[in-house]
């Protein structure tokens, strides 16, 4: 299924943990239509300006948010959230402001998994419904 130009719902569901614990990570119609507003409002101006990006974590089912010890009030429980993979510190920075500059999204922040790690990504959510805060959170500065 095709939530935009460039983004499929594939991208979305696919967890390697999932298949490996038998996890079912289908989400129901109320997220499929949050994650296409995701993708038009977040995700497709993105690409539309970078190039192709790279969904590390999409929809997490309940189950799923646990196995991967995701918070209890996950946003990608409900479609609203995910994490793009970023190349490069560089891109990063370009991405980030980017997104920073978006009229709306709920959430931005720039992540890596530790202060060693070469492996960085921003969690960007947006709210279909409801007041989306435009908090931005610059987790990366705590590692300089």
């Amino acid at each position: 299924m095709q939530l935009s130009k460039n983004f499929h719902l594939a991208e979305f569901v696919r967890s390697d943990t999932a298949i490996r614990r038998g996890i079912d990570n289908t989400p129901n119609i109320q997220h499929i239509m949050n994650l296409k507003f995701l993708c038009e409002n977040i995700l497709q101006p993105l690409r539309d300006k970078f190039g192709p990006i790279v969904i590390s974590s999409g929809f997490r089912s309940f189950a799923l948010n646990k196995a991967v010890g995701g918070s209890a009030s996950s946003q990608h429980m409900q479609g609203e959230a995910c994490d793009i993979r970023i190349p490069s510190t560089e891109k990063g920075k370009e991405y980030f402001e980017f997104l920073k500059s978006l009229p709306v999204f709920d959430q931005l922040i720039w992540e890596r998994l530790n202060p060693q790690s070469s492996f960085y990504w921003i969690h960007v959510s947006i709210k279909r419904r409801g007041n989306n805060r435009k908090q931005v959170i610059p987790l990366l500065d705590k590692y300089k």
